[in-house]
C-alpha cells in the first residue's frame, strides 16, 4: 500500500511539472523596439522600418523589416537646384512610418539617413548644395516624433561593409551554437557569404578572402562580431553604377562620333529614340573629364539593338591594361581572388529579375544568361513597349544596356567565369527584409552585433523545464518497474505456481 501511495505522489508530481513547464512557456505580452532607416540613394529614396524583440536584442537573425516606402520624386540629390524642397519630399513616408509604430514608441524610435553615391557625386560636384540638401533633410527629420540620429552621406567603403553585413546577419552566417555549429563547420563553402550591390551611381564587391594578404590595405577592414575575427575586401566604384555608367558610355560614344549630333546606339531597342541635352551629359564628375566643344546642343539617339556590339562598347569603360597589384579588377584596383557564394542585390536583382533571370532552384548559367539578354535587346521597341507597357518608359528602355552592363561588370570587371557564376545568387529579399546596406547600418549603429557572443545559459528555460520532466517520467517508469520486479500481485504468483 505505501509503494502504491509513493507511486500515485509520484504521478501527481509529474503531472504538476507538466502544468508548470506548459504556464511558464506560455508566450510573454512582446516588448518590441523599432528602428527607421532612410536609404538617399542617387535615383530614389526608401524608407525601411524595422523592429525586434527588445529581450533578443543581440541574437542574430531577430531584427525584421515590417515596412518599406518608397519616397515619391528624384534621390534627394536630384534636389540641387531646389535644395529647400529636398526635406518635405520625405514627409509622406514618415506620416507611413509614424502609422506603423505605436504611438507611444515613437520617440524612443531612432532614425536615420544615409546618402549614398548620388550624393558622394553633388558632394564633389557643388557641395555647398550638397549641404543645403542634407540640411534640408535634417530639418524634416528633426521635425518628425522620432529619435533623430544623424542624416549624412555614407562612404562607398561603408556601403560595401553594411551591405555585406546585412545579408550575412539575415542568413545567419555570423553566430552558430550546438549542432548548427558542427553542421556549419563541416560545409565546404565560405563561411560567409560576399556583397554585390549595385545602385545608379556606384557597386561595390565585398567578400571574406581566402588568403591573408598585405596588398592594398586601403581595401581591407577587420570586423569582430560575436567573438570571431573577419578580415573584408570591399571597394566602391564611383561611377559604376548603372545609370552613371550609361552616362559613361554615351560620353565616350559621343566623342568617338565624327561631329554628328545623331548617334546609333546597340544598347537601346531598334525603333527607340531619345534625345538628350549635351550639357546634362557632361554636368556630373562621372562625365565631366570627357567635355568638349560640340557645334550642337542636343545628341539624338537611335536604338540599334545589337547585344554583342553593346558589350563591345561597355567593354571600354573598364580599364585592364594596368595592374600594379597580384590581381586586379579594372581600373588599377586590386581584387583578391573570388571566394565563396555571392548574393548580388539592389539593381543586380532588380534588373536580372525584370529579365527572369533570378531563378532560386538552379541558378542561370552564364552562356544562358547572355542568350535571354541579347533575345530581349533584339526585339523591337514597338514590341517591348506593348509588352510591357506598365512600366516607366525611362526605365524599361535601359533594360537592354543595364543586363549587358551588369554582365559585363560581373564577368569582365570582376572576372567571374562560367565556373563561378553559379555562385551568385541574385537576392531581392532574405526572408521578409530587403537585401541592402540600410540593416546593416542600423544594426551597427545600435550596437546590436556585439564584438563578442553574448553569454547565455547552456540550456534555455522551456529546455530546463522539458528536461526535468523527462527526467521525473524516467524516475517514476524506474520505480514502478522494480516494484513489479520485487512484489510480484499474487494473481502473477498464482500463475507461476
Amino acid at each position: 500500500k505505501i509503494l502504491l501511495i509513493l507511486g500515485f505522489l509520484c504521478i501527481l508530481a509529474v503531472i504538476a511539472l507538466i502544468a508548470v513547464a506548459v504556464t511558464q512557456n506560455k508566450p510573454l505580452p512582446k516588448n518590441i523596439k523599432y528602428g527607421i532607416v532612410l536609404d538617399a540613394g542617387s535615383s530614389h529614396t526608401n524608407l525601411y522600418v524595422y523592429e525586434w524583440p527588445a529581450e533578443k536584442e543581440n541574437d542574430t537573425g531577430v531584427v525584421q523589416q515590417v515596412e518599406v516606402c518608397k519616397v515619391e520624386g528624384p534621390g534627394i540629390s536630384g534636389y540641387s537646384h531646389a535644395t529647400e524642397k529636398a526635406g518635405p519630399s520625405l514627409a509622406q513616408c514618415l506620416r507611413q512610418a509614424e502609422e506603423v509604430i505605436p504611438s507611444k514608441q515613437h520617440q524612443e524610435t531612432p532614425v536615420y539617413l544615409g546618402a549614398t553615391a548620388g550624393m558622394r557625386l553633388l558632394s564633389l560636384e557643388n557641395k555647398s548644395a550638397a549641404d543645403k540638401v542634407l540640411s534640408s533633410v535634417e530639418k524634416t527629420l528633426r521635425s518628425a516624433p522620432f529619435n533623430f540620429q544623424g542624416a549624412r552621406i555614407i562612404s562607398g567603403q561603408e556601403e560595401g561593409a553594411y551591405g555585406w553585413i546585412t545579408i550575412n546577419y539575415l542568413l545567419g552566417n555570423f553566430k552558430q551554437s550546438g549542432w548548427t555549429k558542427l553542421l556549419h563547420s563541416l560545409k565546404s563553402v565560405s563561411e560567409t557569404s560576399g556583397a554585390l550591390d549595385l545602385g545608379g551611381a556606384s557597386t561595390q564587391i565585398t567578400f571574406v578572402p581566402n588568403e591573408l594578404s598585405s596588398e592594398s590595405p586601403e581595401n581591407l577592414l577587420y570586423f569582430r562580431l560575436y567573438g570571431k575575427d573577419y578580415l573584408v575586401y570591399t571597394h566602391s566604384f564611383l561611377c559604376y553604377g548603372k545609370d552613371q555608367a550609361l552616362q559613361q558610355k554615351l560620353a565616350r560614344d559621343l566623342q568617338a562620333s565624327t561631329s554628328n549630333s545623331s548617334l546609333l546606339d546597340p544598347c537601346f531597342h531598334q525603333g527607340y529614340q531619345r534625345t538628350i541635352n549635351i550639357s546634362d551629359l557632361f554636368k556630373n564628375p562621372c562625365t565631366g573629364a570627357k567635355k568638349k566643344q560640340f557645334p550642337f546642343s542636343q545628341l539624338y539617339i537611335q536604338g540599334e539593338g545589337d547585344y554583342v556590339k553593346c558589350r563591345r562598347n561597355i567593354q571600354k569603360l573598364f580599364n585592364k591594361t594596368n595592374c600594379p597589384y597580384s590581381s586586379c579588377s579594372f581600373n588599377g584596383i586590386y581584387l583578391p581572388p573570388l571566394q565563396g557564394d555571392f548574393g548580388a542585390f539592389s539593381a543586380f536583382y532588380f534588373v536580372m529579375d525584370f529579365l527572369n533571370l533570378t531563378s532560386e532552384q538552379s541558378p542561370v548559367a552564364l552562356d544562358k544568361a547572355a542568350s535571354a539578354i541579347e533575345s530581349f535587346c533584339a526585339r523591337p521597341w514597338h514590341e517591348v513597349k506593348t509588352a510591357y507597357h506598365q512600366i516607366k518608359e525611362k526605365y524599361l528602355s535601359e533594360y537592354c544596356f543595364s543586363g549587358a552592363y551588369i554582365l559585363s561588370l560581373l564577368e569582365n570587371g570582376y572576372e567571374f567565369t562560367e565556373t563561378n557564376w553559379q555562385s551568385i545568387h541574385f537576392l531581392g529579399k532574405i526572408g521578409s527584409s530587403d537585401a541592402g546596406w540600410t540593416l546593416g547600418y542600423m544594426l551597427n549603429l545600435t550596437n546590436m552585433i556585439p564584438a563578442e557572443e553574448p553569454a547565455v545559459p547552456p540550456l534555455s528555460h522551456g529546455s530546463y523545464v522539458g528536461l526535468m520532466v523527462l527526467c521525473s517520467l524516467v524516475l517514476v517508469s524506474v520505480l514502478l518497474f522494480a516494484w513489479l520486479l520485487f512484489h510480484k500481485p499474487k494473481c502473477l504468483q498464482k500463475g507461476i505456481v
